[in-house]
């Protein structure tokens, strides 16, 4: 090492190393102003940064120990160990590339606004398509390591060779990651589901909360989150409420005595819907839609922008009937008649159901 070659190779790989990285700050400054205003270019410049610090002078001292003489103490080694550093650094560059032109397009297209389906269908397709192309970048990186060492290549190539069980066991270990992956590419060109859709997966209500490489976390309204694997949703039914707009139709149920006249309930509905601040005045109507043994059902349909609203809708209307008729029209909620002193025996009124002689 300390040999008038290694000398010589040593001071020609510290100018190299200098040249890259005056190299890099140039380069860094020009792409810098070339990227104003751009918020995909820049992303990437900020991402890929600190990568490059190392791909640089990497390729420079690649170049300067290849360049010197073959036959220097220790230089294979040195060469494959630069050559390993280099493969890994490229990796690590390709994705931060990944990852920048994703946060670029995330920043183009927020979700925080009125109207929002555009948005949420460039997010979904966006996050999901970055991460399965730096699953992509990561396997080509580590395959490309490999490779540098013969013993690994011996192993990989010997494997090919033998394939039977060993194969077989690798193919059915991986067949959940590349379901996923594959039902990943399909939901992110389908789109049956994106960023912020309102779902109801196995009886839960839940906004999509991330979408990941191989599951959905779902955030409930109580604040719990439910992880669904992505090969999932390829496989089974769903309820998306936002599949092509929030707007939703929310249904309010009464029972009520056949005496109770409608058109009050029917005007008394129309006023609670006016006075709230969610309805959006597409629709509030009151239809009679069922007539029992001991009462009539009542439904009202109250439409409002998205799903959280029309749940607070239909509640304040709920309510604001329910307490209508207890002021108005008490003799008219749902009663039980039965005869009485004639010997007859009435079986027990339902749950809730007032109770009047007859």
């Amino acid at each position: 090492m300390l040999s008038t070659d290694w000398l010589h190779t040593l001071l020609a790989a510290a100018f190299a190393v200098g040249f890259a990285l005056v190299a890099l700050l140039v380069g860094r400054t020009v792409l810098l102003r070339l990227a104003r205003g751009t918020h995909v270019l820049a992303a990437v410049l900020k991402r890929c940064e600190w990568p490059a610090c190392l791909v640089l002078p990497l390729v420079a001292l690649q170049v300067v120990w290849h360049g010197a003489p073959d036959d220097l103490p220790t230089i294979g080694r040195v060469q494959h160990a630069n050559g390993v550093l280099l493969l890994a650094a490229i990796t690590w560059l390709g994705l931060a590339a990944v990852q920048g032109v994703a946060a670029g397009m995330i920043a183009l297209h927020p979700v925080d606004v009125s109207d929002n389906l555009q948005a949420r269908r460039i997010q979904t397709q966006t996050r999901v398509l970055a991460r399965t192309a730096m699953v992509m970048v990561g396997l080509a990186g580590v395959a490309l390591i490999l490779m540098t060492f013969p013993g690994a290549r011996q192993i990989g190539t010997s494997l090919l060779a033998s394939a039977g069980v060993a194969g077989l066991v690798v193919g059915i270990a991986a067949r959940p990651l590349f379901s996923n992956l594959i039902a990943g590419l399909q939901i992110a060109l389908a789109q049956p589901l994106r960023i912020d859709d309102v779902l109801i997966v196995k009886g839960e209500w839940g906004r999509v909360e991330e979408i990941t490489g191989t599951y959905v976390v779902l955030r409930i309204w109580d604040q719990r989150r439910l992880i669904v694997p992505l090969q999932w949703f390829i496989e089974n039914p769903f309820e998306n409420w936002t599949r092509s707009n929030a707007e939703i139709i929310g249904t309010v149920l009464l029972r009520v005595d056949y005496r109770m006249p409608l058109e009050p309930l029917r005007a008394e509905a129309r006023r609670l819907c006016e006075a709230s601040p969610d309805w959006d005045r597409r629709l509030c109507l009151l239809q009679l839609t069922e007539a029992g043994e001991h009462s009539v059902e009542l439904r009202v349909l109250v439409t409002a922008v998205d799903s959280s609203r029309a749940w607070d809708l239909r509640c304040h209307v709920r309510e604001g009937l329910v307490g209508f008729m207890q002021r108005e029209h008490p003799q008219h909620l749902p009663m039980w008649r039965a005869l009485v002193g004639e010997g007859r025996e009435t079986p027990a009124p339902p749950p809730g159901s007032a109770r009047v002689n007859a």
